[in-house]
Order: C-alpha cells, then structure tokens, then sequence
C-alpha cells in the first residue's frame, strides 16, 4: 500500500471517529449481554463467563487498521498473553451480507487459522444487533468488561497515530486496564475514541 493511501485511510479514520456521534456504553454500566454463533455454529453468551474479565475486540478482516494489527501479529500478541492470564478475548464481526469483511463460517474459519487468531471465540454478528447494542463504531473498537459485568474500558486499542508505527512498541490501553483492574487499581484511562474503519452494518 502507497504511504499516500495510507495517510488517506488514517485521515478518513480521524475523521470518521471524530464525527459528533459520542461515545459508546458509558464506563461504569453493566454490560449488556448478548448471544451469538461463533465461527464454528456454536452459541456463545456473555453470561456464560461470570467472574472473568472479558474482552471485546470488533474487528473485519478487510479492514487495513485490523489488518496491520494482525499482519503485524499485534493482536494476536496481546490475545496470547490475556487469555494465558485467564482472561476471556471475543472477536465480533458485524458486517452485514454484501460489506466489506463479510465471509462465511469457512472462509472464517480458514483465515482465523492463517492469521494465528488467539482469540477464545470470534462471533458473527450478521444482523449487527450487538453491534448497534455496544454502539462499536470501528475496527477494532475494544472494550474490558470486568468479572462483575461492569464495562471498564471502552475506545482504541492503543495511541496509533500513522501507519508508520510499531504497534508492538505503542502504550496499550486495553492492557493498560486489564492490568490496573487486576491489581485492584481504579483504570487510569477508562475510555478514548475508537479509530479504524467504519463498522460495516
């Protein structure tokens, strides 16, 4: 990819997720919870995990943010480790049929494995209903919900700036919050604004 389109799909982004719409849930709610088929058919629930941290990463393949993310094997990285930690790490797609990162169950299933996916499941969210619940505005758009059900964190997964950086090297607010909750700390950055592409509803 050129650094001209590059610097286009990181302008478009800014602006995208800096458009008047707020924030998603407040930090401090409860999490609503939701069930929905993973890439194999089977129904995952939120309220199947209770006292587990649980994160939520929306996420589209196609999309060059999430692609940098796991071309990079950043996500996977951080998925690894908090899973590893006990932590429950749920990929939701949200794209409807026919938009960008819709793919079937097998085409799922094919590319979760060439990328090294990490992830305790990866939901398909076709109708978008979750989406739209959590009001996930971009891929990736991250939230932690903590073993009460209380969302703790909501927005980005980090401070990315350009394409240029290291996400390996970049301040991580999702672990940032996982970390400070655990040792019982209050979060010192509970939410920031999401960036990426456009949730294909």
């Amino acid at each position: 990819m050129s650094r001209k389109m590059t610097a286009l799909l990181f302008a478009v982004a800014v602006l995208m997720t800096n458009l008047p719409m707020g924030h998603a849930l407040e930090v401090g709610q409860k999490a609503p919870d939701f069930s929905l088929p993973d890439i194999h058919g089977k129904t995952v629930s939120l309220s199947q995990f209770p006292g587990k941290y649980v994160v939520l990463e929306w996420t589209n393949f196609r999309c060059p943010f999430v692609k940098k993310h796991y071309g990079s094997g950043n996500m996977q990285n951080y998925q690894n480790v908090w899973t590893q930690k006990g932590v429950v790490w749920i990929s939701i797609c949200s794209s409807a049929k026919g938009k960008e990162g819709y793919l079937s169950a097998d085409e799922w299933i094919k590319e979760a494995a060439e990328k090294k996916s990490k992830a305790t499941a990866i939901l398909l969210d076709r109708a978008g209903t979750v989406g739209q619940k959590y009001q996930a505005k971009t891929t990736p758009h991250m939230f932690v919900i903590d073993p009460q059900g209380t969302l703790i964190y909501e927005g980005a997964m980090d401070t990315f700036s350009s394409f240029d950086d290291d996400l390996t090297k970049l301040p991580n607010y999702v672990s940032q919050a996982l970390t400070e909750a655990m040792a019982g700390k209050k979060v010192s950055t509970p939410q920031t604004q999401s960036y990426g592409c456009s949730v294909k509803y």
